[in-house]
């Protein structure tokens, strides 16, 4: 896919913020619904993030971050590295996150596939935790109202939620902009406003799970945290190259493939998060390794309902 087109700043500026987020809304969830249609048993990782990311680009949005395809006991943040040729089996679940921005105003959305029919309640347990948190989410809602919403949900449903992940609010050009919603009956809290954006998302897991995810080895997905040079022109073009396409929104080293050598930009990559101006990303997998499943919407509160742009 050619991300040389991605737009950022001071390029076709919509005013009508949102409008923009009902833009990228409703391109996440013909998306989403389009990918939970597929059947994507044999297909590689690659393929799939690829296909999906070419099709927001086709429905004129721009990928927010890299789509997540996290399998199994995976909860979030695995992206198809260059080529990757990790394929979807048989009894797999794939939990697909599809972020799309409209001139910096972003959707975040996910579903979980499911080919295995012992996990099919767990899948189900997520969705009907995520449309219970959105019974609660309105304007001046308690944060932790949702995520006692969520929790209890998932606890009748018979599984567990998962404790250290959380929604979020989100600003244009920033998907975690600080507040966090939980999927947990938590004691600090906060109230939603109007017209400020959030994502609620719920994870799943087993009941002989541990219900907390923890780092895995992998990091793939990247962002630029400083522009401080390093005084290394190198390295100085390579941050000022990233930040010209993708601002402070996440991206993907396959992402940066159509000017730069693989090799090279692994390095280029390594110096510049030792030099601390690039964040990466590990996956975060569930503690005892058990299956996951993941539900979200993006919403705005408004002074008397609120809209779910994902819906």
């Amino acid at each position: 896919m050619d991300l040389n087109n991605f737009i950022f700043y001071g390029q076709n500026t919509i005013v009508d913020s949102l409008e923009c987020y009902r833009q990228a809304g409703k391109i996440a969830s013909s998306i989403r619904e389009m990918t939970k249609k597929k059947d994507y048993i044999g297909k590689t990782l690659g393929e799939i993030c690829e296909e999906t990311e070419k099709e927001i680009q086709i429905r004129g949005g721009f990928p927010a971050f890299p789509v997540n395809v996290s399998l199994n006991e995976i909860a979030a943040h695995y992206t198809a590295e260059p080529n990757d040729q990790k394929t979807v089996k048989d009894g797999d679940v794939l939990k697909i996150d599809i972020g799309v921005h409209i001139d910096g105003y972003i959707a975040d959305t996910a579903a979980t596939i499911c080919y295995n029919n012992d996990y099919h309640s767990l899948v189900k347990a997520s969705e009907n935790a995520l449309n219970e948190g959105l019974k609660i989410a309105k304007n001046k809602s308690k944060s932790s109202d949702i995520g006692k919403a969520i929790e209890n949900s998932i606890i009748k449903s018979g599984f567990i939620p998962i404790k250290n992940l959380s929604g979020h609010s989100l600003e244009r050009y920033t998907i975690h902009a600080g507040k966090s919603i939980p999927n947990i009956n938590s004691i600090g809290s906060f109230l939603l406003e109007a017209d400020q954006a959030y994502a609620i998302e719920p994870f799943v897991t087993l009941k002989n799970g541990i219900g907390i995810v923890h780092e895995g080895k992998i990091a793939n997905i990247f962002a630029v945290i400083s522009r401080k040079p390093t005084k290394n022109r190198e390295l100085d073009n390579f941050l000022n190259e990233i930040w010209n396409r993708f601002k402070s929104l996440p991206f993907a080293l396959r992402w940066l493939m159509d000017k730069y050598d693989e090799k090279n930009a692994r390095i280029l990559l390594d110096n510049l998060k030792k030099k601390k101006n690039i964040h990466a990303y590990p996956i975060l997998v569930e503690g005892k390794d058990m299956m996951v499943a993941q539900s979200e919407h993006t919403i705005i509160p408004r002074e008397t309902f609120t809209e779910v742009i994902t819906s």
